[in-house]
């Protein structure tokens, strides 16, 4: 295994991802399908729209898929992929589990579901600085039954999320303070996403996600709320039920990554979080992202990493129908 793709999940929207999105002809198919399918979501990233996690969470999809067509479009597929929160929708259609019109339809059901089930006081902060044992200790020395918090995500063995009430959250960010944190932001997430407060929306995607096919994969997809490699499209579709109040084990994805013998880490839009990442817990391995490095750069490096020649471009236009450019 030498590539794999790495989608980004909500916190690194920005204003202007999608029209920042690279000029490639499969990115202006891949917005044109968007809006067919979603009228109004090929280019609704402004500041004002992305303060909705609908919003976000479907801009997101969007720009992983039509980064990944692109990709795919220059000869350049992944040997496995990954996606971080409501990135491991973009990931599934790099695998084959969904298409991409299943991916922005549930997408946009889990982003209602979640804002739905707390339109406000609630949120998630990021620690920095304390391992997670120590965050665990915070955490039970701050939640309450009335004001709970919980462990959201691990990404690495001292950058972890913790989500919960506005109230909680305030306390756990003195007590992180106290406790030697480098740093505890807010994140610009208006819900409480991977914890138990959430798991009636949990349940709620598994009823939706159970209507769609099992297809093969087309490659292998590491599983947020496991950690682990999915080989087959059931076990995708659950692990993407089960991931909104499951804790993210990004940490064990990457490190996973890094042990199946991955050299080559490719980012896609939008930012840098995730490249940063995967830089520091496998410094040997090459690690750009679609922002810095472009398409055409990123493919190449690809093809060049997978041992693959010119000639493979045929060939990844054909792995998975949903991964084609949609004919203009």
């Amino acid at each position: 295994m030498s590539v794999a793709f790495l989608y980004p999940g909500q916190g690194a929207q920005r204003p202007g991802m999608l029209h920042d999105l690279p000029g490639h002809p499969a990115v202006t198919a891949t917005l044109a399908e968007a809006e067919r399918i979603l009228p109004g979501s090929s280019r609704r990233d402004t500041a004002e729209a992305l303060e909705s996690t609908v919003t976000t969470q479907v801009a997101l999809c969007v720009a992983g898929v039509a980064a990944t067509r692109a990709l795919a479009g220059e000869g350049a597929v992944p040997d496995a992929v990954a996606g971080h929160s409501a990135g491991a929708f973009p990931a599934a259609v790099a695998a084959g589990a969904l298409t991409f019109a299943e991916a922005l339809t549930a997408v946009r059901h889990r982003g209602e579901l979640m804002r739905d089930a707390y339109p406000r006081g609630y949120g998630m902060v990021a620690v920095l600085g304390l391992t997670v044992p120590q965050v665990r200790r915070v955490i039970e020395s701050i939640t309450t039954d009335d004001d709970p918090a919980y462990l959201a995500v691990v990404d690495t063995d001292q950058q972890v999320v913790v989500a919960g009430s506005d109230r909680a959250l305030e306390r756990l960010t003195a007590a992180a303070g106290r406790a030697g944190a480098r740093r505890a932001q807010r994140l610009d997430i208006g819900v409480p996403s991977h914890c138990p407060l959430l798991g009636h929306v949990a349940g709620a995607m598994a009823d939706h996600l159970a209507t769609i096919p099992r297809r093969p994969l087309a490659v292998p997809c590491l599983g947020g709320a496991t950690g682990r490699l999915l080989r087959d499209s059931g076990a995708v579709l659950d692990d993407l039920a089960r991931g909104v109040a499951t804790t993210v084990r990004w940490r064990d994805a990457v490190a996973l990554l890094g042990e199946l013998g991955t050299t080559l880490f490719v980012q896609t839009p939008p930012g840098h979080v995730l490249a940063r990442i995967a830089r520091a817990a496998h410094p040997r391995a090459r690690v750009v992202t679609l922002a810095d490095t472009g398409i055409a750069d990123a493919a190449l490096l690809t093809r060049r990493a997978r041992g693959d020649g010119a000639d493979r471009r045929a060939t990844a236009r054909r792995t998975d129908s949903s991964m084609r450019p949609v004919p203009r």
